[in-house]
């Protein structure tokens, strides 16, 4: 199956066929053992489209052809069917005929009929809304046969696809639900559910009777019943914002109650409800003891979110889960497991430690709760704060005490040096005051001494 591209002008022609419609068309009516029925039809122009609706017609006589023949002959309905003025009225009732099992081909016979279902597809450009009713039976085939896997890379072209063919919600809503039933047909849980929810956002959210129509409720109804027996299916933010599904609190009361529970309630509003409601379970076809599993699971992740010291005692898992303190590490693991809470046991201490946990809805309660943990976080802050500015201030004072102490050993020693400094000077002084007021008699100019001339005596 080819996707198609939204800027292609003209499909390529696939299948390489030669000759003319009325001979073609004869051999084809020939293959079927028609011909008596069709060729005297075909001489007359104006009577070839009618040739062509008794071949579309006796097309399902291909399914009991031999196998190595289905292709050939089966590619060549194809063509004459295209090759009409109006393929549109032939369609419908070919792919009718290549959606039946292949007599002949026990092993290969699906694959050659969804070849032949994704060669039609293909030939049709991709922005003729016709390509939606093929597509149509190619789900349906695929459905009978629970092949999901083979459409789901196509199915991201989905919305482009509506786009091109202009398709209203309607018939969107119609293929979404056909792709859903496809996938669980598959076992794909999620991608079932995935795709019913798409359905469910078709339906007009202003359009109150709309909402409340048969088609709006049973599917809301699948959905709800899918979001709470899924296993993996833990937060119901999604499902409860569809306009359809709200709506249900009008015309299905008890199921949104339900839903209500386990969007954001915990285990004893859920044996309320029972009491309450006793049998609905039941009367539904819910799986009671799963239910039950999955509201343990979201009681305790509610108790988590709620616990601001992020510490939970054994004793307070087991009273809100209802159950023994020795499975209470058992519960510990699934929720772990489950990705709702991270956390970790102390065993030493009979405690889980939190540390992280997924809110299951966020609202006036949520806030509150996190408005309790911030002023907690604020109070705890504001202590921290006058610790460190209290022992800052400590460390201010201390320095400066260590720093006057400092000064004052300095200022003492220069002290004494300067004492010891001042008698010397005042000792130097004495002496020379006496000198200089000691007055000098002035001298005799002496007379200049002969040279001796040294001789070898003086050796």
């Amino acid at each position: 199956m080819a996707a198609g591209s939204t800027t292609q002008n003209a499909q390529p022609q696939l299948l390489f066929v030669d000759g003319t419609f009325p001979e073609l068309a004869g051999e084809m009516a020939d293959y079927l053992h028609i011909a008596d029925e069709v060729k005297p039809l075909l001489e007359d122009e104006s009577k070839r489209d009618e040739a062509l609706a008794k071949l579309v017609r006796s097309s399902s006589a291909l399914t009991s052809v031999p196998e190595k023949e289905f292709t050939a002959a089966s590619n060549l309905m194809i063509h004459l069917v295209m090759q009409s003025n109006e393929p549109k009225k032939h369609l419908p009732a070919l792919c009718q005929a290549f959606s039946k099992p292949i007599a002949t081909s026990p092993i290969n016979g699906v694959g050659l009929s969804l070849n032949a279902l994704t060669t039609v597809f293909n030939l049709i450009d991709p922005k003729n809304p016709i390509r939606f009713n093929v597509f149509s039976a190619i789900l349906k085939f695929l459905k009978a046969h629970g092949m999901f896997d083979t459409i789901e890379p196509y199915l991201k072209h989905i919305p482009t696809w509506f786009d091109d063919w202009n398709t209203g919600e309607e018939y969107q809503r119609n293929m979404y639900v056909d792709i859903s039933e496809v996938a669980a047909e598959a076992g794909q849980d999620e991608q079932s559910y995935e795709y019913l929810l798409k359905a469910l956002r078709t339906f007009d959210a202003d359009d109150k009777e709309e909402l409340a129509s048969e088609e709006a409720q049973e599917l809301s109804l699948r959905a709800v019943k899918e979001a709470l027996l899924s296993p993996t299916h833990l937060l119901f933010t999604d499902v409860r914002s569809i306009p359809s599904v709200q709506n249900l609190s009008e015309t299905h009361p008890v199921w949104s109650q339900l839903l209500d529970i386990f969007a954001e309630q915990d285990l004893e509003d859920y044996n309320d409800f029972n009491d309450e409601h006793e049998g609905f379970v039941e009367k539904e076809e819910l799986d009671g003891d799963r239910l039950l599993r999955k509201m343990r699971l979201l009681t305790f992740a509610s108790l988590a979110a709620q616990t601001t010291s992020r510490r939970i005692e054994y004793a307070s898992i087991a009273k809100a889960l209802q159950v023994p303190s020795e499975d209470v590490e058992l519960w510990a693991i699934d929720i772990i497991r489950a990705g709702l809470v991270e956390g970790r046991l102390s065993q030493q201490e009979k405690v889980f430690l939190v540390h992280k946990v997924t809110y299951r809805v966020f609202g006036t309660r949520q806030w509150q709760e996190l408005a309790t943990r911030l002023d907690s976080w604020r109070n705890t802050l504001t202590g921290l704060n006058k610790v460190l500015r209290k022992e800052e201030a400590n460390a201010k004072a201390q320095k400066e005490r260590e720093v006057q102490e400092l000064e004052r050993k300095l200022q003492g020693a220069g002290l004494e040096g300067g004492s010891a400094g001042g008698a010397g000077g005042r000792q130097r002084g004495g002496n020379q005051g006496r000198r200089d007021n000691r007055e000098r008699e002035p001298r005799e100019p002496k007379e200049p001494r002969e040279p001796k001339l040294r001789t070898d005596d003086d050796d």
